[in-house]
């Protein structure tokens, strides 16, 4: 996912700032040697005032360009190739249609949708109800990651080559939005007859999609795209991406994605880059979204779960004491320095706010209070009987937990260590360990842990996302995407799945739901929200000018090229951008 791009090993921004300044940070790599003179492996030269260059979602040589593999497809199949029915706007909340005209809830169980004329796929084949009914229904395929959407989707059925009519059996509102701007559309008459496994793990090397830019080559440090001058926006929306050729960069170092903005051989870094902030004051041409803390956008809520199926962890007023016992201050201001925002007690993002129950917040919601805390513990029966100054559990049992993180994330790291050392501060044993992310993968999946930090979900259309997040059941044996507390309560998810059949437009009856869920999710505290991870992004006015920004004039979509970002606003950033004269 997107949030990928937060994965690079930081450096101290006193040691990045000295390397890139010095120019020691890229200029003897092949990427930054190639980005800077506007050459790409194999010889062929790109106009540098014609090539967009980024880097930042691309963590080893580009492998597929299945857009079915969201998780490891090489940076823009989605998006830039394979596009989606609408784009959604997160600053604004609203739908646009893009390969769809329109789309109108027709009945209780009914949805209607109209198909835009006039677009082809860049081999020339007519774009139809067929592409769109064909890659729906590659779903009902059990390893498709959308699969279950077909529990209850009933039928998709072509009224004419532009109409489509969807049937279910419930009508679950926010995760049909969501599929409308998300899921991309895949041409039948070349995905038609594939097995499943090619469907799921094929290299699809020669995409064919209805985006706006092309396959160009690529090789193990870079993916390179060309603009397809066809592209159906252009005239159906007077769109058209401005950039000629879009070169990502595989990512090394934090010192290379340095060196190359400071050199112009990188336009837009979406990499997580410590110690922006002084490199922004400093008058050096590279820019963020705010010109002040916390420069990003946010993009997603890191979370600390609990294992509730492990003592105390299964005891709330423990939770809660843990809760009370974490200076995130600290790690937001210290680990770093105030890229990150902290997170409401809800965890729902800035952009969700509309959601979040102000008076259930004040009654329920907790901040850093070691004292109150210690009262939680031994009001609940903890106390330290050893004087050791941890306490141990009311049955007289040590208590001695570990909070894992991959190794070598390092801000994650000093994240846990600030997060074990305040506990420890109320009395509370927790250790920060490192395992290596696959094993810590399996040991999260598995419940083999007693607490872990994710940010897995992304800022989306819908809150609804979060809370199926946090509530989802039945507990599986593997808890891969949701849940990974294995928290067991019937009535959150029974108002999570309340919450999914409310249609978006119903902000009301959006907010009386999500309100109720947030009383239980403070109440029983089976995840404590920490701070908000930014939508790292940082920009170059060398060659490419008219960036989003926060200033009152500037474009406002995310300046982003993580996936699942381009389908909400990151495509219309590359038609806002400008060539700078001479560049």
């Amino acid at each position: 996912m997107g949030n990928r791009a937060r994965f690079l090993v930081p450096v101290l921004a006193a040691g990045l700032l000295s390397a890139a300044c010095s120019g020691g940070g890229g200029s003897s790599t092949p990427a930054a040697t190639e980005a800077s003179t506007g050459a790409v492996g194999g010889g062929g030269e790109f106009p540098r005032s014609e090539t967009l260059y980024t880097s930042g979602t691309q963590w080893g040589p580009p492998a597929n360009w299945n857009p079915m593999r969201d998780w490891d497809f090489a940076t823009g199949t989605k998006g830039l190739v394979y596009e989606t029915l609408f784009i959604y706007d997160p600053n604004t909340d609203r739908f646009s249609p893009w390969l769809a005209e329109g789309g109108d809830w027709t009945g209780d169980l009914e949805y209607t949708l109209r198909l835009r004329k006039g677009v082809t796929w860049s081999d020339g084949t007519p774009f139809t109800a067929d592409d769109a009914i064909f890659t729906f229904e590659l779903g009902k395929m059990e390893t498709v990651p959308y699969h279950p959407l077909w529990s209850w989707m009933k039928s998709a059925a072509k009224i004419d080559d532009h109409t489509i009519v969807f049937r279910f059996g419930t009508a679950n509102h926010q995760e049909w939005a969501h599929y409308l701007y998300s899921l991309p559309i895949v041409p039948k008459h070349l995905w038609e007859g594939r097995p499943e496994d090619e469907v799921m793990n094929g290299v699809n090397a020669k995409p064919v999609g209805t985006g706006p830019y092309a396959y160009r080559s690529h090789d193990q440090e870079r993916m390179v795209w060309v603009r397809r001058d066809d592209w159906w926006a252009t005239k159906a929306l007077k769109k058209t991406v401005k950039p000629k050729y879009i070169v990502d960069i595989v990512n090394s170092s934090n010192e290379v994605a340095m060196g190359l903005l400071l050199q112009n051989g990188l336009d837009l870094s979406n990499n997580f880059l410590p110690g922006i902030g002084n490199l922004v004051k400093g008058g050096l041409g590279i820019r963020t979204y705010y010109d002040r803390p916390p420069y990003m956008l946010p993009a997603n809520t890191a979370w600390m779960w609990f294992n509730t199926t492990r003592k105390p962890m299964d005891d709330r007023e423990f939770r809660k004491a843990v809760a009370y016992a974490i200076d995130t201050r600290r790690i937001v201001e210290g680990v770093y320095g105030n890229l990150v925002k902290e997170s409401d007690p809800t965890g729902l993002l800035p952009q969700w706010d509309k959601y979040v129950d102000k008076r259930v917040v004040s009654r329920l919601g907790f901040s850093y209070d070691p004292d109150k805390a210690k009262r939680l513990l031994a009001d609940a029966g903890y106390k330290d009987r050893d004087g050791d100054g941890l306490v141990e559990s009311p049955a007289g049992d040590k208590i001695s937990l570990k909070l894992i993180v991959p190794g070598g994330w390092t801000d994650w790291m000093e994240a846990a260590r600030v997060i074990s050392t305040s506990a420890k501060a109320a009395g509370i044993d927790i250790e920060a360990s490192f395992p290596d992310y696959n094993d810590l993968v399996d040991m999260r999946n598995q419940g083999k842990f007693d607490l872990v930090l994710n940010n897995d979900k992304q800022l989306a259309n819908t809150p609804w996302l979060y809370y199926d997040y946090l509530f989802r059941l039945p507990v599986q044996k593997l808890q891969s995407t949701t849940n990974f507390g294995r928290y067991a309560n019937a009535r959150a998810w029974e108002l999570t799945q309340r919450l999914d059949r409310v249609k978006p437009e119903d902000l009301e009856g959006m907010k009386k739901i999500t309100s109720e869920l947030q009383k239980i999710q403070l109440e029983d505290m089976p995840v404590v929200p920490l701070w908000y991870n930014g939508l790292w992004s940082q920009t170059t006015d060398g060659v490419w000018k008219n960036w989003p920004t926060s200033a009152p004039n500037g474009p406002k979509y995310p300046p982003a090229m993580w996936r699942n970002w381009l389908e909400m606003g990151g495509t219309l950033m590359l038609t806002e951008l400008q060539p700078v004269s001479g560049g």
